[in-house]
C-alpha cells in the first residue's frame, strides 16, 4: 500500500485611554505595510509551475528539478497526460499532509510506469540557487528558489571530488513530496502536500516542489483516511501546457532581495533560538486569467 508511515502563537493588545479633559490627537493615517519593489520579484517559469485545480480551489506548486529531476519529470508526464484529472485526495490528515495521485483512490494504485529511484538528497554546488538563512549545528538552512532546503555547509565543497555538498528539501508547510511503499525506490504517482511542518520526513521521502499559492486550499481539503466525501483534483497541468488564455502567471519574492533579507532578520529576531527556514513564507503574486474559474 502506497502510504506514508508516521514514524499559536498568542498575541495581545495594548490599551490606552485619554482623560476627559484631554483633547484627542488628530487622526494619523496608518502607514501601509512595506511591499517588495518591482525588481525584488522572481517570475516562476511556466514549465516549472504545476497548476492543480481542485474542488476546493487552486493550488500552485513550483517544481524543483534542481532537487529531484526524475520525480519532477514523472509529475510533469502524468499531469500533462491528464492522469491526475478527477483523482481523489484519498488520505488527508490534519496537522500533517494531504495525499493523492492514486487512480484507485484506496492508497494501493499507481500509474502504469515503472517505480522511481529515490532522490532523497541532491548535490548542491556553487552554481545551485541557494540563499542561506540559518546555520544550526553543522548544517545550513535556506531556500533554493522557493524550496526550503537543508544542506551541508559551503566550506565542505573544497573537500569533495565534485566540489559539491549534499542538500535536501525539508518538510515545511506547502512542500510537495512523493509517497512510497516500504521500499525506498517505490515512489510512482502518489504524492502529498504538507499542511504543517514535519521534518522527521526529511531524507525519507523525495521532495519535488513547493506550494507558492493555495496552501489555504490544501488545508481546506476534507480530512479522513479516506474522507467521507473526498475532494478531487479536477485538472492538473503545468502552466506551459495550458492554453495561453488559461495560463496563470506567478512571481515569488526573490530571496536575493533586500526585502527578503529584512524579512528573514525580523523572523530570526522574533523566534530567537527556535528560528528555522520553516518560519519564512515567501510572498507570491498570482495573475489569474479571466478564463479561470475555481472548483
Amino acid at each position: 500500500m502506497m502510504r506514508l508511515v508516521l514514524a499559536l502563537a498568542a498575541g495581545g493588545a495594548l490599551l490606552s485611554s485619554l482623560s476627559a479633559a484631554q483633547e484627542p490627537p488628530a487622526a494619523v493615517a496608518a502607514a501601509p505595510p512595506p511591499v517588495p519593489a518591482a525588481n525584488e520579484w522572481r517570475a516562476v517559469a511556466p514549465e516549472n509551475l504545476l497548476v492543480i485545480d481542485t474542488t476546493k480551489g487552486r493550488i500552485l506548486v513550483e517544481l524543483a528539478p534542481q532537487a529531484a529531476p526524475g520525480h519532477v519529470a514523472r509529475i510533469v508526464q502524468l499531469a500533462n497526460s491528464g492522469f491526475y484529472d478527477g483523482q481523489r485526495w484519498h488520505r488527508v490528515i490534519d496537522w500533517f499532509m494531504a495525499q493523492t495521485g492514486d487512480p484507485l483512490g484506496t492508497g494501493e494504485g499507481q500509474s502504469p510506469y515503472e517505480d522511481l529511484t529515490a532522490e532523497f538528497t541532491f548535490r548542491r554546488g556553487a552554481d545551485t540557487p541557494f540563499t542561506p538563512v540559518a546555520s544550526p549545528a553543522g548544517t545550513v538552512e535556506g531556500f533554493s528558489l522557493s524550496l526550503p532546503v537543508v544542506s551541508q555547509p559551503d566550506a565542505l565543497m573544497a573537500n569533495t571530488s565534485d566540489n559539491k555538498v549534499h542538500g535536501w528539501g525539508t518538510y515545511c508547510p506547502g512542500v510537495a513530496g512523493m509517497a512510497r511503499g516500504a521500499e525506498e525506490n517505490s515512489a510512482n504517482s502518489q504524492f502529498f502536500i504538507m499542511r504543517q511542518p514535519y521534518p522527521s520526513l526529511d531524507k525519507r521521502y523525495t521532495v519535488w516542489g513547493m506550494t507558492v499559492a493555495g496552501l489555504d486550499v490544501v488545508r481546506a481539503l476534507s480530512v479522513g483516511e479516506p474522507p467521507a466525501e473526498p475532494d478531487r483534483m479536477t485538472r492538473v497541468r503545468t502552466a506551459s501546457a495550458l492554453p495561453e488564455g488559461e495560463r496563470p502567471a506567478v512571481r515569488v519574492l526573490d530571496t536575493g532581495s533586500a526585502f527578503f533579507r529584512n524579512m528573514a532578520e525580523q523572523a530570526r529576531a522574533a523566534r530567537g533560538a527556535d528560528f528555522s527556514v520553516c518560519d519564512l513564507a515567501l510572498p507570491a503574486e498570482v495573475s489569474a486569467p479571466a478564463a479561470y474559474t475555481s472548483g
